[in-house]
């Protein structure tokens, strides 16, 4: 039988976590924090390293939501090497990139000197080409890459990795890594606890060139600067939610299988996704299991989260489909959990890190599925930023793209969620992609939106 819940497999493997107390009366900080995940979390570390005096603001349990539940690829942006190119100019790119490798391997030394076991596996990120479609996305990626840090694998290579009958070649990014992500986001917390306020939704924010004063239902805090690190709820900020829309992932995890994995010769520890639009990304465990994700599920109507965003029994059964598709040895073989989240997407398909204007309320959003690294990277820079310094590891696009209102992001959103997934089957059967689905895959580079990385 298959445990299907909104949290998943990685929080119950955690353990359970008594609530930190509410927020109550009246607080003063240095900065107040908005949001309990990685980019909170991670933030608040930051700045107690440099000192400053914080209050998190959590409207639940800090790690519950997206960074307790995702696929724990903790990636960097080397993929995103091309985008950052175009957008900021070269020397910036690399430099955004290399930093981004810091993080990850700044990861794996907190959670050796915090005494945290969060499975860090430092074994490196494929991306595998399925369709002929997908090698120029490889060649792409590649070609703009330092080969010290991305170099090709060729189908022999990438298949002595991981033999699936699906792969026809692939690149690999040997500073990624992989992480236990609810044990990772749990131990944050824990060290973390004498800052941090749950179950403490805000019900206002008021934000003057001096300061910021944030409500709960039972308190406010003052601050001298804010941090709005909310993730997918980030739609719901006035000034922020034409800058994103919320899509989601859903997750299957098989049983303990060696004996696949064995006979996959995937022994590596490697985290691998394909090069699809709506992705497939895939991992092991410590006990020998498969966890399967696909980034196609449906998307969120404005802010609202809730109901199938997280538990989509009709895509679950979709993603399980798929896993056997790419693994036909797991035919048969049993699925003990099922979950899912949403995941907040900016325009560009990069991270959004910056500040509001005239006000001193910073925030990051925008990770599109792959935060696990890219946040750490973000709470270093709005650490900076919420401190009254200048970073240039801070990074907005220099012309925003403004995603449409409701009921067209909704309604817009779902007719070219089906045109792709139409396009990706036709691509992986060799079949020639139609005008009318080309048209509409075509549709939002147009207006300005990158649906893929």
């Amino acid at each position: 039988m298959t445990v299907h819940t909104a949290h998943g497999y990685w929080l119950a493997e955690a353990g359970a976590v008594e609530p930190a107390p509410a927020q109550e009366g009246e607080e003063s900080a240095d900065v107040v924090i908005i949001g309990g995940g990685y980019t909170g979390l991670w933030t608040a570390w930051q700045l107690r390293e440099r000192g400053a005096s914080v209050v998190l603001l959590e409207s639940g349990l800090c790690g519950h939501g997206p960074s307790g539940r995702n696929g724990g690829f903790c990636e960097t942006l080397w993929t995103q090497l091309p985008s950052l190119e175009e957008r900021f100019g070269r020397a910036r790119a690399l430099k955004l990139c290399r930093e981004s490798a810091e993080s990850v391997h700044s990861i794996g030394r907190w959670c050796s000197e915090q005494g945290v076991d969060a499975w860090f596996t430092p074994g490196g990120y494929v991306m595998a080409s399925t369709a002929p479609a997908h090698d120029a996305i490889l060649d792409e990626i590649v070609d703009a890459s330092p080969p010290d840090r991305v170099r090709a694998l060729s189908a022999g290579e990438v298949r002595a990795r991981c033999d699936s009958p699906r792969f026809r070649r692939g690149l690999l990014v040997a500073d990624d890594a992989t992480v236990q992500p609810a044990r990772l986001a749990l131990g944050l917390r824990d060290r973390l606890r004498d800052v941090i306020r749950e179950r403490s939704r805000v019900t206002a924010l008021r934000a003057s060139p001096g300061g910021v004063t944030v409500e709960t239902a039972n308190g406010r805090v003052h601050a001298g600067a804010a941090v709005l690190a909310m993730n997918a709820a980030t739609r719901g900020v006035p000034p922020l939610r034409h800058r994103l829309s919320v899509t989601s992932s859903h997750i299957v995890l098989t049983e303990p299988v060696p004996d696949v994995l064995g006979q996959l010769g995937w022994s590596g520890g490697e985290c691998i996704t394909d090069a699809r639009t709506f992705v497939h990304y895939f991992r092991t465990t410590r006990d020998g299991r498969i966890a399967f994700g696909w980034g196609g599920g449906r998307l969120a109507a404005g802010a609202r989260l809730g109901g199938r965003i997280e538990v989509d029994p009709e895509v679950a059964t979709e993603t399980h489909a798929h896993l056997v598709e790419m693994f036909p040895q797991l035919e048969g073989r049993a699925i003990t959990h099922a979950w899912g989240g949403p995941i907040d997407v900016s325009p560009s398909h990069l991270p959004q890190i910056g500040t509001l204007d005239d006000v001193p309320v910073h925030y990051a959003f925008g990770f599109t599925g792959n935060g696990v690294g890219p946040c750490h990277l973000a709470g270093r820079a709005l650490a900076a930023l919420a401190s009254g310094r200048s970073t240039d590891l801070a990074f907005a696009d220099p012309e925003p793209v403004r995603v449409p209102g409701e009921p067209l992001a909704f309604a817009g959103g779902m007719l070219v969620r089906r045109a792709f997934l139409r396009k990706e089957r036709l691509e992986e059967r060799g079949e020639r992609v139609d005008l009318v689905t080309r048209a509409v895959t075509a549709a939002p580079r147009a207006l300005g939106i990158h649906v893929a990385r």
